[in-house]
């Protein structure tokens, strides 16, 4: 869509490549028989894009006042949050009053204006564009989906991961035999707009589950899109994470939906479908494997784009909603079955 962390908290060390939680025994694999999880709790959240909506501190707010009721073990955004200046400090203020573990992964928006990825590392204060770390008994991954296939010249944002990262991913999974989470802003199952060589990518994550001889990676999270859904390859699940903010339905579809005196001052406002209130989810997996998305529900400010007959703009064929949906998602480490057939 064209429009479309590790904070070095207070008291903490923050390390490059992986770190674990200080005084957390980390849990073994599920042996065969009954599988066994450690529990964790989970606070996420995507595409806030303080740099388009005019009450994104508003949401952001919304956000941490419920994570710190909820009291999950991390928290972590998906991308598109903030541009690396200094009038964006209210967002990273707010964010930090979450007392425990942070996390951030960058989107493509998030170097608006001209700005490095390298400048939003030093920004956000986290140790680079990728890196891992595990905490509660699970190994999580961060990448970075903004590097351009090797060739390309164009000034359009790059949405692809080049060998070195991927080399750097393969040699990290092999390092650990924890359940993993992987973390990316573009989505790896999105063959229209997500990451140009998802394929190579998702095989990367079956051999290492076949190296494995179980199922290590478990799940692949991502934004950009700002739709709700999930699918499963290989026993792989891929899971989308909706925007906080917005459905971007396009500069030929414009709707002032909160006044002139704000269009002027945001005006990429009126090329959006905005949700009414901010959307997030909590994510809790019990001792059986069982990933639990608890999401929130909004509805459009104003016409949806499905009512502005947008039905052309939509990614892979899925409709424009303003929630994240309940769901729940078994997870396993037993070795997935090909099938021939």
């Amino acid at each position: 869509m064209n429009r479309r962390g590790f904070i070095k908290n207070a008291g903490l060390t923050a390390m490059t490549g992986k770190t674990a939680a200080a005084g957390l025994a980390l849990a073994a694999p599920p042996s065969s028989g009954r599988e066994k999880f450690p529990r964790i709790r989970i606070g996420i959240c995507a595409d806030l894009h303080q740099d388009i909506m005019h009450d994104a501190p508003r949401r952001l707010e919304a956000f941490i006042t419920d994570m710190n009721k909820q009291k999950p073990d991390l928290i972590l955004q998906m991308g598109d949050f903030c541009t690396p200046v200094d009038k964006n400090q209210v967002i990273l203020d707010i964010w930090n009053r979450f007392p425990g573990p942070r996390y951030h992964v960058i989107g493509n928006h998030d170097t608006d204006g001209g700005h490095t990825r390298e400048k939003v590392v030093e920004f956000w204060n986290i140790p680079g564009k990728y890196y891992s770390f595990d905490q509660q008994g699970y190994h999580f991954v961060i990448l970075d989906g903004n590097e351009k296939r090797p060739g390309d010249t164009s000034k359009g944002y790059g949405r692809y991961i080049t060998d070195p990262q991927l080399k750097w991913l393969e040699t990290d999974l092999d390092k650990t035999d924890l359940p993993t989470f992987v973390f990316c802003h573009q989505g790896w199952d999105n063959d229209i707009s997500g990451i140009l060589n998802a394929t190579k990518c998702r095989l990367l994550l079956e051999r290492a589950n076949t190296r494995a001889g179980h199922r290590k990676v478990q799940a692949v999270f991502s934004g950009h899109h700002h739709q709700d859904y999930h699918n499963t390859y290989n026993g792989i699940h891929y899971i989308q994470i909706n925007s906080m903010s917005y459905y971007w339905v396009g500069e030929q579809r414009p709707v002032i939906r909160y006044g002139e005196a704000v269009d002027k001052e945001h005006p990429a406002i009126k090329f959006t479908a905005p949700y009414k209130e901010p959307l997030w989810a909590i994510m809790d997996v019990s001792e059986d494997g069982a990933l639990h998305i608890t999401g929130q529900r909004s509805e459009f400010v104003g016409p949806s784009p499905e009512e502005m007959g947008g039905k052309d703009i939509y990614d892979m064929g899925y409709t424009a909603s303003p929630f994240i949906s309940d769901r729940k998602i078994q997870l396993s480490t037993k070795p997935f079955e090909y099938s021939n057939s």
